[in-house]
């Protein structure tokens, strides 16, 4: 623990100009004697810590002093920083903090940041990205319901390996004691969470890209759903649908051409079709507008009586 607090001291002189032994003390919840003694020690391993006197007086490093920048460059440090900065946001790690200090002692010089980076956190509690994340490094089991994409709950316990976000959403991969093999799940569709004190001892490899992505992978045969999107909903179809074949027409609207996997099938794009209202008109495949169409009368009946 003292060595610990003596490297957050080196980290923290190095990035203020003047630190009082009141502000350390009160910092790391411990007297300002102990703080004397650790800025001797710190000053007996070399460091160059100057002790200002006066009102506003404290402990800082010697002007100029700076750490080896060998290892990283200012593009690298920043980018880095960029994705702590983000991760403390959502797991509010007083550790990931402490780590963008020191990665600051060696930037060449401070700048605003340039770039940020947001992961939704709005989307998932935070209490159960922390379970999900203890369960990992602590190596123990989490229980809770799922609602699977047909709409079924369960009851699962796994054994975490890997917490990741991609497509804008947060998900865990761990071995599954119910189905007794590996699985991916969506956080979203988790429900009463909790971590338990039992402990596993196996050994569970993370994944890699090939695995976690293995949607992306899969050799699939791709159908075109062409979409007539009027000009109320072009950016919402834009946010939806990038990247897609468009061609703008002159009364305002668009035609875009997505590629789908199974688009009759596909309940997701369904979901995404009908958010649009009146908004947008499936053109092609006729299969496809019916569909609509009987979820749109399947609503309407839900709505009778009004």
């Amino acid at each position: 623990m003292k060595l610990e607090r003596l490297i957050s001291i080196i980290y923290k002189l190095l990035n203020h100009e003047i630190l009082s032994a009141a502000t350390l003390a009160e910092e790391f919840q411990v007297s300002q004697r102990t703080i004397y003694r650790d800025i001797d020690v710190i000053c007996a391993a070399g460091f160059p810590v100057i002790s200002h006197q006066g009102t506003h007086g404290g402990y800082g490093m010697m002007q100029g002093y700076k750490m080896d920048k060998s290892l990283l460059g200012s593009y690298d440090v920043a980018s880095l920083i960029t994705v702590l900065r983000s991760l403390s946001s959502v797991f509010q790690d007083e550790r990931v903090q402490s780590t963008i200090e020191r990665l600051q002692t060696i930037e060449a010089e401070h700048h605003p940041p340039s770039l940020s980076v947001d992961l939704e956190t709005r989307r998932t509690a935070p209490h159960v990205l922390a379970h999900l994340r203890t369960a990992i490094t602590q190596r123990q089991v989490v229980q809770f319901d799922y609602i699977n994409a047909d709409n079924v709950r369960t009851s699962r316990d796994i054994e975490s390996v890997h917490l990741y976000f991609k497509y804008g959403n947060w998900y865990v991969y761990g071995y599954c004691r119910n189905r007794q093999e590996y699985r991916e799940f969506r956080l979203s569709r988790m429900m009463d969470v909790e971590l338990t004190t039992e402990p596993f001892q196996a050994h569970h490899e993370v994944p890699g890209e090939s695995q976690v992505d293995w949607w992306s992978s899969m050799p699939r045969e791709l159908e075109e759903v062409v979409i007539r999107v009027q000009p109320e909903a072009l950016a919402e179809a834009l946010d939806q649908f990038q990247q897609m074949d468009r061609e703008f027409h002159e009364d305002g609207s668009m035609t875009m051409r997505i590629s789908v996997y199974k688009p009759l099938e596909a309940r997701w794009l369904c979901s995404i079709l009908l958010s649009f209202g009146s908004g947008v008109e499936v053109m092609q495949p006729t299969g496809l507008r019916s569909i609509l169409k009987e979820q749109l009368q399947k609503t309407l009946r839900l709505y009778e009586e009004i």
